[in-house]
């Protein structure tokens, strides 16, 4: 069974630990970037580090956990310098989470595909998988995740007043 090959664990293990060091290009960039900045845009950032200073954590580790574009959050990190250990830790943590998840969940299909269609025809379940990735990705796509997020914090701003 080509499911029992792999363990989701060392696969979280090394596809976490890589995906979270893939993700500092973007810090790289905005840390360096940085030297573009006026120094009033440098100031004014110097606040949002303040104020990521609580949760940030917290959305770092959402953020790579989930398939929000990280970059949009790792860029502005390396430009306001914030710390590396601060921000690689829930990253690392996040994207090994979600790998796991992956995997795991990917075994338990190998195996349901598998037994449905035999091991002769995993080819089908191959099939069957590609095309659901395919119709997931065009979804994600598809999404405008800033006129989502806009009704959000609509909403969220309608409850408190």
């Amino acid at each position: 069974m080509i499911a029992k090959w792999y363990d989701p664990i060392l696969l979280a293990l090394a596809g976490g630990t890589g995906a979270a060091l893939g993700e500092f290009t973007s810090y790289l960039l905005g840390f360096y970037g940085r030297k573009i900045l006026s120094e009033e845009r440098r100031r004014k950032m110097e606040f949002m580090v303040k104020m990521f200073g609580r949760y940030g954590p917290l959305a770092i580790f959402i953020f790579a956990l989930t398939p929000l574009p990280d970059d949009l959050l790792f860029i502005p990190l390396g430009m306001l310098r914030y710390k590396f250990i601060k921000a690689f830790i829930p990253a690392l943590l996040g994207k090994m989470l979600m790998i796991y998840i992956l995997a795991y969940f990917g075994r338990i299909g190998s195996d349901i595909i598998l037994l449905i269609f035999g091991e002769g025809n995993a080819w089908i379940g191959m099939i069957i998988t590609a095309v659901l990735l395919v119709i997931i990705l065009v979804m994600l796509l598809r999404i405008d995740w800033e006129k989502v997020f806009e009704k959000y914090v609509t909403k969220r701003g309608k409850i408190k007043a």
